[in-house]
């Protein structure tokens, strides 16, 4: 430290050497007029950067806000109804009576709006009922466990400390175990996590407090009026509903489907598809949110069971019909991965310069595949948005069936074609889709019936109806 400290003077009056030394010569006073202004500039724009970069992080952040609520206007409604809802709930704390009623406890229903209150109906229902219900069964079973010590032990206070013990042992670990059943985890996993906290909470101060049932009374009452806030300003001020979410899910992703096969249609198997570049088209893309989709679609179907009746959701709506709609849009999108990346594959490497005459043969039936392919998925989006029936005969899904199986035939008759892999590769992916559409229908129809969505209206003209054979060659 001492020879550091003893070197600085030197080091002060070495350094400006150095830097005239090692400085490049000056070419003109004007080059150093200019630097010095520039300097000046700099300077000035430092001591300027500190309120600019928080004005502009200020301007980023308020976009951002703003995207978020074009986006979805109802979580500034949701945002309001907190607030709504809390502010409500705190009229027990700030009017004399009722905070005499209610006691300290009055915090109890402040704490349970912030923790029940959800975006949709269902998830605020399932939270609310579950917190209720586990408060009520939890206090109970604590004030009779109290009741039971204190019954076989009416003398000894060590003995009644030891059954209060056992008793928080074995209820916490058998509600604790249960948690790990999947019915009760998906439907009830906050509900037992409620119960065994009240459970221990009343049980444990049950050794201390005289007057226990006081207590847990005003703990319930209060619980209970938070819920009751939570549900009626959810229900009645701008709901949003989970099912309602659900419906348009399933929907969309039928449509992203179509969107694909459209983009098939145009874009690959065209007139002039020959000319474009597939790569960084937007419908090749289109699929990938509904293989991502099955997490938010579970949750819905989950929160949509707790919901009453509401628009068009009956009592007992199928909701697990959308799960298996669910399913097979997934299973059509995996599919549309692989043909995707075929697709990819066969523009880059120029198959259909190299052979036109094949490429020419199987276009048109691969492009007839995907336009009526595409127009069944959306007549299916269609009729699941609207609650309607489709329609018993469906003429596009005759069609790309009939073309899928004389692609399959003429794959068939000439053996040619097996050595363009690619193309029969495409050409089976496609078939494979039409099967899956057809599935896809086939759920749509029954969940139409379960629903009992209403029926479509007639059209004025007359359709002409073909029924076409379908043969597997499998």
């Amino acid at each position: 430290m001492q020879s550091f400290s003893s070197c600085c003077p030197l080091l002060v009056v070495l350094m400006p050497v150095s830097a005239f030394m090692e400085a490049p010569p000056l070419a003109s006073s004007s080059s150093t007029a200019s630097s010095a202004d520039e300097e000046d500039n700099n300077g000035g724009s430092c001591w300027r950067r500190p309120p600019e970069r928080l004005r502009l992080r200020a301007v980023r952040i308020a976009r951002k806000v703003g995207q978020i609520a074009r986006d979805d206007p109802r979580r500034v409604a949701h945002s309001l109804k907190v607030g709504l809802a809390l502010t409500l709930v705190s009229v027990l704390y700030y009017v004399t009576p009722l905070f005499n009623g209610f006691g300290g406890s009055a915090m109890w229903a402040v704490l349970t709006v912030v923790i029940v209150m959800e975006f949709t109906v269902g998830a605020t229902l399932s939270k609310g009922l579950n917190r209720a219900l586990a408060t009520l069964v939890a206090s109970s079973l604590a004030i009779g466990a109290h009741e039971l010590a204190s019954l076989i032990v009416p003398t000894s206070e060590r003995a009644e400390f030891i059954l209060l013990v056992v008793f928080v042992f074995f209820v916490a670990s058998a509600a604790t175990f249960s948690r790990f059943i999947p019915e009760i985890k998906a439907r009830f996993d906050y509900g037992v996590s409620i119960f065994i906290l009240t459970f221990s909470l009343v049980a444990v101060s049950s050794y201390r407090v005289e007057e226990l049932m006081p207590l847990a009374l005003q703990r319930i009452t209060t619980i209970f009026v938070g819920v009751a806030i939570c549900l009626g300003t959810t229900i009645f001020v701008c709901p949003v509903w989970a099912g309602e979410d659900l419906h348009e899910l399933t929907a969309g992703n039928l449509d992203k489907l179509a969107d694909f096969l459209e983009g098939m249609e145009t874009e690959c198997f065209g007139e002039d598809a020959r000319s474009r570049n597939l790569e960084g088209q937007d419908f090749l893309h289109a699929y990938k949110s509904v293989l991502s989709s099955k997490d938010k679609e579970d949750t819905l179907i989950t929160l949509a069971k707790w919901e009453p009746i509401h628009g068009k959701f009956r009592f007992r709506h199928p909701w697990s019909e959308y799960k298996n709609l669910g399913t097979l849009c997934r299973l059509c999108a995996s599919t549309m991965e692989a043909l995707a990346s075929y697709v990819d594959i066969l523009t880059k490497y120029k198959y259909p310069e190299a052979n036109p005459e094949i490429w020419l043969k199987v276009r048109t039936t691969c492009g007839q595949v995907s336009l009526h392919g595409a127009r069944t998925l959306r007549e299916l989006s269609s009729a699941v948005r609207s609650m309607t029936t489709p329609p018993p005969t469906n003429n596009d899904l005759s069609s790309a069936m009939k073309a899928a199986n004389g692609c399959r035939s003429e794959l068939l008759e000439d053996a040619a074609l097996f050595q363009m892999m690619h193309l029969a590769v495409i050409a089976s992916h496609l078939s494979d889709l039409v099967i899956q559409i057809n599935k896809i229908t086939e759920s749509v129809d029954n969940l139409a019936r379960l629903a009992r969505f209403r029926d479509r209206p007639e059209k004025t003209r007359n359709d002409v109806v073909v029924n076409v054979k379908i043969v597997d060659d499998k």
